[in-house]
C-alpha cells in the first residue's frame, strides 16, 4: 500500500467494526457472563456460580432431550430440502427436451418455478397459521378431512397429528421442507443456468441418461451451492423456534409432553416463565457452540475439490 492508504482503509473499517463488537460480539459476551450466574432475570444482583448452571444442564432431561429432537431435525431436514430442491431444479432446467433436440426444462418449467417459490413468500407466522389448519385434529382440517374421504382415517377418531408423539416431529419437518424447497430449488437453477448446454448435449449424444446427467455433470458442479444450503439449513435446524412455539402444545411449544421440544423452546421457558435466566444463558452459550460446530462439520464433510468449466 502506497503512504497514507492504511490510515484510509483502517478510519473506513472502524466505524462498522465497531458496530460489530458492540451488538454482535459484546452481547455473547455478556450472554456467557451471566451463564456462570445465578441471575433471575429482573434483579440486578447475581452471584457467581461458576460451571454450576452448565453441570445441571446436562442433568436436565427435557433439554438433552431437546438436543436429539434438534439433531433429528439436523437430519432429515437438510437432506429432504436439498434433494427434493435438486430434483426439481433439475427437471425445470434440464428435464426436458427442446424442440431441435437439445436440452431444455420441462414444458411450463417457468410457471412451475413461480408455484415452488410461493410458500417462500408467507412468513413464518402465516406459515404456523396456515399448518395449524392443515393439521387440526378434527374432520375440519385439510389433512384429516382427505384422509377420511379416502376412508383411511376414521370420522370419530381422526389423527391428533400435533398431539401424537410418534407424529409431531415429522409433521414439523414437512412444514419446513414445504417451506424451504422453493428457495433453494431457486438458488440450484441459477447456479445450473450457468453450466453451458453443451455439456449436457455431449452426454445426451454419448447415450448417457437423466439420471447419469445429472449425478456425473449437475450435482458435481452445483457443489458449491449444495454445501451452502446444507449450512443454513443445518442452523435453521438447530432453531426451529418459531415454528415448535406456535404449533405445538404448552408454554412456548414443546408438546405433548416434551416430545417436541427443542433447545430454544426450553430456554425460552426457563428465561421468560421460571425467571431461571443465568441457567437459560448457559443454554443460549450451549446453542452456539453446537451451531458453531455443526457450521464447520458441515463445510469439512462436503469440501470436495472445485470442478471447473
Amino acid at each position: 500500500m502506497r503512504k497514507g492508504q492504511h490510515r484510509f482503509v483502517a478510519g473506513f473499517l472502524l466505524f462498522p467494526v465497531a458496530l460489530y463488537l458492540i451488538f454482535v460480539i459484546w452481547p455473547y459476551i455478556q450472554t456467557f457472563g451471566y451463564s456462570l450466574t445465578d441471575w433471575k432475570g429482573q434483579s440486578q444482583t447475581f452471584d457467581f456460580v461458576g460451571l454450576d448452571n452448565y453441570t445441571a444442564l446436562f442433568e436436565d432431561d427435557i433439554f438433552m432431550g431437546a438436543i436429539w429432537h434438534n439433531i433429528l431435525f439436523l437430519v432429515f431436514i437438510p437432506v429432504i430440502t436439498i434433494l427434493l430442491a435438486l430434483f426439481f431444479a433439475f427437471m425445470l432446467n434440464a428435464g426436458g427436451r427442446g424442440r431441435s433436440g437439445g436440452v431444455a426444462g420441462v414444458a411450463g418449467s417457468k410457471y412451475y418455478r413461480v408455484i415452488y417459490f410461493f410458500p417462500q413468500v408467507l412468513s413464518l407466522a402465516i406459515l404456523a397459521v396456515l399448518f395449524g389448519a392443515v393439521y387440526r385434529s378434527d374432520g375440519g382440517g385439510m389433512l384429516n378431512g382427505a384422509l377420511i374421504k379416502l376412508g383411511l382415517v376414521d370420522r370419530d377418531s381422526p389423527v391428533e397429528w400435533l398431539n401424537e408423539p410418534n407424529f409431531v416431529l415429522w409433521a414439523l419437518i414437512a412444514v419446513v421442507v414445504w417451506h424451504g424447497v422453493g428457495f433453494y430449488l431457486v438458488l440450484f437453477s441459477a447456479a445450473m443456468q450457468s453450466i453451458p448446454r453443451d455439456i449436457y448435449e455431449a452426454a445426451l449424444i454419448d447415450g448417457a441418461s437423466r439420471t447419469q446427467s445429472f449425478f456425473r455433470i449437475t450435482l458435481p458442479l452445483l457443489w458449491d451451492s449444495v454445501q451452502t444450503a446444507w449450512v443454513y439449513l443445518g442452523i435453521a435446524a438447530m432453531d426451529m423456534f418459531i415454528l415448535v412455539s406456535t404449533m405445538t402444545a404448552g408454554d412456548y411449544g414443546g408438546g405433548p409432553d416434551h416430545h417436541s421440544e427443542v433447545m430454544s423452546t426450553v430456554m425460552m421457558r426457563n428465561f421468560l416463565l421460571y425467571g431461571r435466566s443465568g441457567y437459560a444463558c448457559a443454554m443460549g452459550v450451549v446453542m452456539l457452540l453446537l451451531t458453531l460446530i455443526v457450521s464447520v462439520v458441515m463445510l469439512r464433510a462436503t469440501r470436495r475439490e472445485r470442478i471447473e468449466f
